[in-house]
């Protein structure tokens, strides 16, 4: 008998374990072609077990209300049946995908601000965005994918329509059956309706923490002990975990103080810069258990063609800071 109530209490163990292992994410970027192995091999060594696969859906400006997605002038990645390939080669390498539709609005325009100036335009985004993802959700479903986000930064679309939010998550709950959540940005992500119907409060980490050139590691830290407090709460009071549904930095100058910026007139590589950060929001949050962890922004499936000691933007790829992830998310 105790023989058998040990075998039992390990097994309930070894089940905790597995449920609170961290996300150690890649937001896997869609390509014009399709994914090979050669492209997920370096997902696979980075030590990732999930990856970000985000086909995309088209605005025209921030009054417009249709969407235009899964069309033949699109990247083949940012498509249905692109985004189902992906699928299908990173779940092969045992890696687990959160399967996350976007919005890009025409000249890049933050998707935070869409709103709509008439009742009448406002139920024409409701429309067109429900089929736009319905139909990724039933995709997920289709794919049995480990995830799924149900919008990036809309902050205003839901400010303006919440009752429609409302009504949007029990649609995709009657198809998708995995886990839910949602993309908020960082400064968004406490007003945020519907927590209390997702499993994670997903968060798009651009929190300002240093406003010096080159941050140290202690000084990063010091800088996120704000925002871990605040997250820390309204994870508590919702009572579910928090998950960086997007987080990284540039490597360049100041990617501190403001780190949702993608600016390319900041040029000044500063690849110390971005070791650091990372360095400090793995030591500030990982230890943390109401953190789930995340994705890092961004993973471009032609590893070998991209990143590198000269590029000031967000991909860790071929720099330093690679290095600092994958020692992470091994431990993990």
């Amino acid at each position: 008998m105790k023989q058998l109530q040990c075998a039992i209490l390990l097994i309930l163990l070894s089940s905790c374990t597995a449920q609170n292992k961290k996300i150690n994410g890649v937001s896997f970027v869609a390509s014009p072609n399709e994914a090979t192995q050669e492209h997920v091999a370096p997902v696979v060594a980075v030590n990732a077990n999930f990856a970000a696969v985000m086909p995309f859906g088209f605005i025209r400006n921030l009054d417009t209300p249709e969407i235009i997605f899964d069309t033949d002038k699109q990247w083949f990645g940012e498509t249905r049946s692109g985004a189902k390939q992906y699928i299908k080669i990173l779940r092969e390498n045992k890696v687990k995908v959160m399967l996350k539709p976007q919005i890009w609005i025409w000249r890049g325009e933050f998707t935070g601000y869409l709103k709509m100036n008439t009742e009448e335009d406002w139920k024409a985004l409701e429309a067109s965005y429900s089929k736009f993802i319905l139909n990724y959700a039933e995709l997920a479903q289709e794919e049995q994918v480990a995830m799924f986000c149900i919008g990036t930064e809309l902050e205003q679309f839901i400010v303006h329509r919440p009752d429609y939010w409302n009504r949007l998550v029990l649609n995709i709950k009657n198809i998708y059956k995995g886990e839910l959540t949602y993309a908020a940005n960082w400064d968004e992500y406490k007003r945020v309706p519907f927590w209390d119907q997702l499993d994670y409060i997903g968060v798009d980490a651009y929190f300002p923490v240093s406003e010096n050139k080159t941050p140290t590691i202690e000084e990063a830290k010091k800088g996120w002990e704000p925002w871990l407090a605040e997250m820390e709460e309204v994870s508590n009071r919702y009572t579910k975990p928090v998950l960086f549904t997007e987080y990284g930095y540039r490597s360049v100058d100041f990617s501190g103080k403001e780190p949702w910026k993608s600016d390319r007139s900041m040029k000044g590589v500063n690849l110390e810069a971005q070791s650091n950060l990372t360095e400090a929001l793995f030591q500030s949050l990982y230890a943390k258990d109401w953190f789930q962890g995340g994705f890092i922004w961004k993973w471009f499936i032609d590893h070998d063609k991209v990143g590198g000691i000269e590029n000031a933007q967000f991909t860790p790829q071929n720099k330093p800071v690679e290095a600092i992830i994958q020692k992470r998310y091994a431990q993990e």
